[in-house]
């Protein structure tokens, strides 16, 4: 103990206050492997929140691949070298046709950042349609149209541009009359936002949206919204955006991006978080086109963004998440720890809801049975009682009472078993 009072006091000296901690106990967490995270007097911890490093902490391709690469060379690129041209070519054989263009940037609110430009670029417009619930990013551009923040604590509010619908949540949704079409609700508030902004003589510059939402609280986005949302964005000349940052390189299982889910073909698509493994990288992925009204004279110049070791890194991402088999592991397990969780479901009435796809998963904790009563406390409650058997998954949410299960997609059926077991148990102990 004495141990962590005196980093938690260096922390308090030497770092910021505004950065967080997990847990009421903190951890000291000294190395990881695979699904694993290890503390400083060496107890083992199942990473069941983990998707940055997404095939694995400390793979040892990664790790290898990091190593040769920047025993040779790291350089920009205003410099030619071919791992970049490699990595890219083989990510946009991962994409849609049309998307045939590559920006590299070093996390995922870079990225968002860089899209936003590009869109407004695009169409000399600022007027953006977001999702209640979202979050993109923590640079300023990104917080103006993250409702997540700006709603929230310490949040400055709605900037005039920004325009938020609904998120179309079929649990706890603003729209939930059985006798009313509920995709319909959403499409026509959708189809109004775009309407009023043709009406004050703007012009739409951008939808951006998750597929899944992940600090809206693991929300799936309904198929059939994707597509009516699509025509109804392309018809009023705004550019689709897809923030695959939480959810992209075969996380879901069924896919290896989540908007292949409503078979819609974005005009951007933004990457980040597991596509390094925990390493800075992201991109920017979009169609020639638009890419070519980007190159308006200023110049594009990242320091860091498409270096070769990243490159590298990222390439071996690729590489395993195929020779390993992680997108099939990610829907057999993910399946498998679903099932688990619809069955302690039917025995506790704190859970309201379980929702996700593959290794991407939200657990909704109610108050009562009653689904318009979350329970953040309870919520709370679970996410330290389960730190305390060795598990690892945050909460988050809306109303911060959605349980967020994203493990290394190594996660296996035994990982899932342990993390069933260990919430029974806590759930059990809360009840009494």
């Amino acid at each position: 103990m004495r141990k962590i009072s005196n980093i938690l006091k260096k922390r308090s000296k030497y770092l910021a206050p505004s950065f967080s901690l997990s847990y009421d106990e903190p951890l000291f967490i000294e190395r990881g492997e695979g699904q694993y995270l290890f503390d400083h007097e060496g107890n083992k911890y199942l990473d069941a929140i983990n998707n940055i490093s997404h095939v694995g902490h400390c793979h040892p391709k990664v790790v290898e691949a990091a190593y040769q690469q920047s025993k040779l060379l790291n350089t920009n690129t205003r410099y030619l070298h071919e791992s970049i041209l490699d990595y890219a070519s083989n990510l946009i054989d991962k994409l849609p046709e049309k998307l045939t263009t590559c920006f590299f940037t070093n996390s995922g609110s870079e990225s968002n950042d860089l899209a936003l430009r590009i869109a407004r670029l695009y169409n000399n417009s600022k007027e953006s349609i977001v999702m209640s619930g979202a979050y993109h990013g923590h640079t300023n551009s990104l917080i103006d149209i993250s409702p997540y923040k700006f709603f929230g604590s310490g949040g400055g509010g709605k900037k005039d541009f920004v325009h938020v619908v609904p998120m179309p949540d079929e649990f706890a949704g603003e729209h939930l009359d059985a006798e009313s079409n509920f995709g319909d609700y959403y499409i026509t508030v959708l189809k109004n936002k775009i309407d009023k902004i043709k009406k004050d003589g703007k012009k739409l510059a951008f939808f951006m949206i998750e597929p899944i939402m992940g600090c809206g609280g693991q929300v799936i986005i309904p198929s059939d919204f994707m597509k009516e949302a699509f025509v109804l964005v392309k018809e009023a000349g705004g550019l689709f955006i897809v923030d695959e940052v939480q959810i992209g390189f075969g996380r879901i299982g069924t896919h290896f991006w989540g908007f292949e889910m409503s078979s819609v073909q974005p005009d951007i698509v933004t990457l980040g978080k597991s596509i390094g493994n925990g390493h800075p990288l992201s991109a920017v992925i979009t169609t020639k086109h638009i890419a070519e009204t980007f190159n308006n004279g200023m110049e594009y110049f990242n320091s860091f963004g498409g270096n070769p070791v990243s490159c590298k890194i990222g390439q071996s991402v690729l590489d395993i998440i195929k020779e390993e088999g992680l997108q099939n592991n990610a829907q057999e397990s993910g399946k498998y720890l679903l099932n688990g969780l619809n069955l302690l479901q039917q025995k506790n009435s704190l859970i309201g809801d379980v929702r996700g796809r593959g290794l991407f998963i939200g657990v909704e904790i109610i108050k009562n049975n009653n689904k318009l009563s979350p329970d953040a406390i309870v919520t709370d409650k679970i996410v330290n009682a389960l730190r305390q058997k060795r598990v690892l998954i945050s909460s988050d949410g809306p109303n911060h009472n959605v349980l967020k299960i994203k493990p290394p997609m190594v996660f296996n059926i035994q990982d899932a078993d342990y993390l069933l077991e260990s919430l029974e148990a806590v759930l059990k102990k809360i009840m009494r």
